[in-house]
């Protein structure tokens, strides 16, 4: 073909127009042929493993990803038709029939982790606590395999229209936040599909069914009515309200109105809970092995779904793989009634109550797996809180608001139960009946509650071609940025601007003519976000105050705005302007009004994505901010001893600014030691005068940014003190090298896992050098003390980050090293650097970098096997047997019992007895042994 005709070709619109249902539990693939001018939105059946050596093509792709042991299968019985060579990892049916088998190899819920903000979303963490030799992956990357098996499914189906080329959408939770959306669109791309739209589901559901009911849809909605979307699925329950409105080209237009919050609340939580009342039935009253309760929890997903059908038999059988030796013939069993499932599932998720009923805050769920669960399990409080949220949302002038949902579209594979779907229903109708006068909203018709997204999504595709009913769709939620008032630095002082209202259409952009900031320039600078699913009627440019009940705070943008060669701050005028992009995320732009320069503001979505960084509260500054007269001592203090001209000695420094400022240096508030970091930095090449101020400048620097992060820009500073110092020790010696040890562990929190590695890769290389040396010299009988590695020992047990394998290897270095007559006035220091490797419950660090509880267990044994204890053995033990509630993590109960009433015997302090026996929060004291100093005024160590 000519290059002309090849660009014409690439121009036009794609062939096909394909709609995914990316889903946690279940994913499916519709599409429409456009070459039909009778065009029908059909379904793409997904070849996929259904047994070693079996392909079939199904309707639905099930989202798990199972990989096999060495020699599990026969050669070439996992490979596709398009596979080049035999693989170990397969996804669909298959995998999710042997993940029953084998739980610890099998990924599945991807979805739920890919919206989970307490872990590093980017991380290779999945299967959480998997089978040893099972790689890691990141839920992009599971999610990536999903969409990898549909592009090389369809792709071989299609030779000659590749999915690359199609126009694709792909669906996602109308409540996903501003990073898993980026997310979804990242793990598309990793799969070979750099180019798609997005759709929320519920949307994507009334989609479908418009579709469905192409001829009549008219005649069964009428203007004025709500339609409520009931969405729940695996792992997700989201609510959406659209409003139909009289329209002059047609009888009715359709409006999304409303959105609920994020809830990772589905058929997950069901199985969970199922599980957990059968469980002690299964265990004489105990717990089943990890091993067996992720069975459990598989097998309990089948059960649902039998005991809550229509038909359903009056009995259903668990049959549980034995434990260890009796894995053989060694099996449990037991019966579960009907009426026992209906009364957990029914009355625990889908109670009765009254619409001013809320749902508990304070979590009171299951932590399987690490996600974070909605705190209360009632799926009804939820849809409780959305209708008195929303129900006048959208509300034009004149417009007459209805006080109920009038129509009822259930989506969702908790739907496939009639019995949840009668409970809603009777739920709504107790709720808005009146005395003498039941009500129930009309229901509409969803035959393919597996299907009804996927085929919505490809609907939508025509849609945006013109062909079609279009929902006038914008932002459900209002988004706002953080302004102070002139004058004033005070938090208090701070409202909130609208920035971008709700209703906005994707691809709009905002301008806020009226209004102009102050912003400075080549220097660090923070803009605090919020957004609100509440305040719907707020216009761009509104200022309102920050109340937390109605805006919840995002990741705020950090950056330093530079222009040109330019490295001193200056102060400009500016406005702002923000796009809504198709995706439905958000940019911001800071103009010069007295020039031309413009700077784009990203949203910081590392603190979304990562432990390691989280959202700034405000908490350590409101500890206290110094008198500007006191800090002007301080600076002058710090110029005498670090400046050019100083002649001032570095020893006693610290006892000094605590004399000026009649402060001791423990009481030092944040904000003053977060200046005092700054004026380090800028006196940096004065610790080059001597060995004295090299270690005096470590020492300072370390104590006024710990722990690394709690205050705004904490990261922006730790990535300078990175940059200025790694590697660059002016006097190499034992006094500054321990000073150089212990400003990192001071500050490991606001490092990066890459960072970590590097410090511990030498130190790592180092210690298993002399261990070496160490057991050689022991086998002739000579042996040496060796030099002090007590710091470099606090600095590895600090170092949250590390990989699981590289904990495990320094806490076997660190037991052995104690039982070595050489090394016992470092035994204190190895102690504690070992109770933070194996520690249950990390300060800082992401709960997949946990050392597995069997390693700990075998730790905790041999710390307490010591007959004379201290307090440091007493920190290390408690650490290591910590009660976290979740049984991965967690040691055995007798174990863990064990351990209680060892420090009990040998009077360790109460509350590490409660930590072990009941589990709880650090506080007080406890919190500044385990960090290994006290912290800042107002600073947590995990938020």
């Amino acid at each position: 073909m000519p290059a002309a005709d090849s660009n014409l070709s690439e121009s036009l619109p794609s062939r096909f127009v394909v709609g995914i249902d990316l889903g946690t539990t279940n994913s499916a693939v519709c599409f429409v042929d456009t070459a039909d001018p009778q065009w029908s939105v059909q379904t793409f059946l997904v070849p996929q493993l259904v047994a070693p050596g079996e392909i079939e093509a199904r309707e639905t792709l099930p989202s798990f990803s199972y990989v096999s042991a060495a020699g599990e299968f026969p050669s070439g019985s996992l490979r596709m038709p398009w596979d080049a060579e035999d693989r170990r990892d397969f996804v669909g049916v298959f995998a999710r029939e042997q993940g029953k088998l084998a739980p610890g190899r099998v990924v599945e819920s991807a979805k739920s982790w890919l919206c989970h903000p307490g872990v590093d979303r980017t991380s290779p963490l999945l299967p959480w606590r998997g089978t040893e030799d099972v790689p890691r992956r990141s839920p992009v990357e599971v999610s990536a395999s999903y969409l990898s098996q549909i592009r090389q499914a369809w792709n071989h189906a299609h030779p000659g229209d590749l999915l690359e080329q199609q126009d694709v959408v792909i669906t996602l939770p109308a409540s996903f936040d501003e990073v898993a959306r980026e997310l979804t669109v990242e793990a598309a791309k990793r799969a070979g599909i750099p180019r798609v739209m997005l759709i929320e589901e519920p949307q994507a559901a009334f989609y479908s069914w418009l579709h469905s009911h192409a001829d009549r849809w008219q005649d069964l909605v009428t203007p004025g009515q709500n339609i409520l979307v009931c969405d729940i699925g695996g792992g997700t329950s989201d609510f959406t309200l659209i409003r139909v409105r009289a329209h002059a080209s047609q009888k009715v237009q359709f409006h999304r109105v409303a959105v609920g919050d994020h809830l990772i609340l589905g058929g997950d939580n069901l199985d969970l809970a199922l599980a957990h009342h059968l469980e002690p039935r299964l265990a004489g009253g105990g717990q089943l092995e990890p091993r067996q309760w992720g069975s459990l929890v598989r097998i309990c997903r089948q059960v649902k779904e039998t005991l809550l059908s229509d038909d359903a038999p009056e009995t259903c059988t668990v049959n549980v793989p034995g434990a260890g030796s009796r894995l053989i013939g060694g099996s449990l069993r037991l019966e579960v009634t009907r009426e026992e499932a209906r009364q957990v599932l029914l009355e625990g998720f889908f109670p009765v109550v009254g619409l001013d009923e809320r749902p508990r805050k304070q979590s009171s769920g299951f932590q399987e797996f690490g996600l974070p669960y909605a705190p209360d399990p009632a799926v009804t409080k939820y849809l409780a809180s959305f209708l008195a949220n929303h129900l006048q949302a959208g509300l034009l002038p004149g417009e007459a608001g209805s006080t109920k949902p009038d129509v009822v579209l259930f989506n969702g594979g908790a739907f496939l139960s009639p019995l949840i779907q009668q409970r809603i229903l009777e739920v709504l109708g107790t709720w808005f009946s009146k005395e003498n006068s039941p009500w129930s909203p009309q229901v509409l018709e969803n035959p393919r509650y597996d299907l009804a997204v996927a085929r919505g999504a490809a609907y939508y595709g025509m849609v945006r071609r013109d062909q079609g009913v279009r929902i006038a769709a914008g932002l459900p939620r209002t988004y706002y940025i953080g302004v102070g008032a002139d004058g004033s630095d005070s938090a208090d002082a701070m409202q909130a601007l609208c920035l971008m209202p709700a209703g906005t259409e994707p691809g709009s952009t905002v301008h806020l003519p009226g209004h102009t900031f102050s912003l400075t320039v080549a220097a660090p600078v923070e803009f605090p976000l919020f957004h609100s699913s509440l305040r719907l009627a707020d216009a761009a440019g509104t200022l309102i105050p920050i109340e937390r009940e109605q805006l919840t705070a995002l990741p705020p943008i950090r950056t330093v705005l530079r222009f040109g060669k330019e490295k001193q701050a200056a102060t400009l005028t500016v406005q702002l302007h923000a796009r809504l992009t198709e995706i439905g995320t958000l940019q911001v732009w800071c103009g010069d009004v007295n020039g031309s320069r413009t700077w784009q503001l990203q949203f910081d979505i590392r603190s979304a994505t990562q432990t390691d960084l989280s959202g700034h509260t405000g908490a350590g500054e409101a500890a206290g901010v110094m008198d500007e007269e006191s800090v002007t001592l301080v600076r002058q203090l710090l110029q005498d001893t670090f400046g050019p001209n100083g002649t001032g000695r570095p020893g006693g420094l610290p006892k000094r600014i605590g004399q000026l400022l009649e402060l001791s240096r423990e009481a030092w508030p944040p904000a003053l030691l977060r200046q005092i970091w700054e004026m380090l930095m800028e006196l940096e090449p004065g610790r080059r005068k001597s060995s004295e101020h090299e270690a005096r400048w470590l020492n300072l620097l370390g104590f006024s940014l710990r722990p690394g992060y709690g205050l705004a820009l904490d990261d922006w500073r730790v990535a300078e003190t990175w940059r200025v110092l790694r590697g660059k020790i002016a006097h190499p010696g034992p006094a500054t090298l321990t000073e150089w040890w212990i400003l990192w562990r001071r500050i490991a929190g606001g490092l990066t896992g890459g960072q970590q590695q590097a410090l511990a890769n030498p130190l790592l290389t180092s210690l298993r050098e002399d261990q070496r040396k160490l057991r050689h010299a022991g086998s002739k009988g000579k042996s040496s003390p060796g030099a002090d590695q007590s710091e470099s020992w606090r600095l590895l047990g600090s170092l949250e980050r590390l990989p699981a394998s590289w904990k495990h290897e320094l806490g076997e270095m660190a037991l052995e090293l104690m039982s070595t007559t050489e090394r016992q006035s470092q035994v204190p220091a190895l102690l504690w650097a070992l109770g933070r490797l194996g520690a249950r419950e990390p300060l800082y660090g992401p709960l997949n970098e946990v050392v597995e509880s069997t390693v700990a267990a075998d730790w905790a044994k041999r710390i307490i096997a010591h007959r004379q204890p201290d307090s440091q053995r007493f920190l290390a033990a408690m650490q290591l047997s910590r009660r976290t509630g979740d049984r991965y993590r967690d040691l055995p109960e007798e174990l863990r019992q064990k351990v209680a009433n060892w420090l009990s015997a040998y009077g360790a302090p109460d509350q590490f007895i409660t930590l072990v026996s009941e589990g709880g929060e650090l506080a007080g004291e406890t919190t500044a042994l385990v960090f290994g100093e006290s912290l800042p005024a107002g600073l947590r160590l995990r938020t």
